[in-house]
């Protein structure tokens, strides 16, 4: 199962807003290949690169666009914890960040 954190949410909904500013169609179509693609990890949960920035084998995150979706691998599930701008400066912090407000 793939589960969204309540960050992720925030960042795809900001996300398909500045894209809408310019093009709403686009903007869906940014939004529902995003989901579309976080949905294949049902299947295939380590298809994603692990992030260089972490190094943790379960963190991994798939290029989508100019986007990076960062998720965590778990047992029996796959979590969503980010998707960030790719030339974005990412730190590690970010991500503790979103741990922390899912929370």
């Amino acid at each position: 199962m793939v589960k969204w954190s309540k960050p992720a949410q925030i960042d795809l909904k900001q996300i398909h807003g500045y894209i809408a500013k310019d093009s709403k169609l686009y903007a869906q179509k940014v939004s529902s290949e995003i989901i579309d693609k976080s949905e294949k990890l049902n299947t295939f949960p380590e298809i994603g690169r692990i992030v260089p920035e972490i190094g943790d084998t379960n963190i991994r995150e798939l290029l989508i666009y100019s986007y990076r979706l960062i998720y965590e691998v778990f047992h029996d599930k796959v979590e969503v914890l980010a998707l960030i701008h790719s030339k974005r400066n990412f730190i590690r912090d970010l991500l503790d960040v979103h741990r922390h407000e899912k929370n």
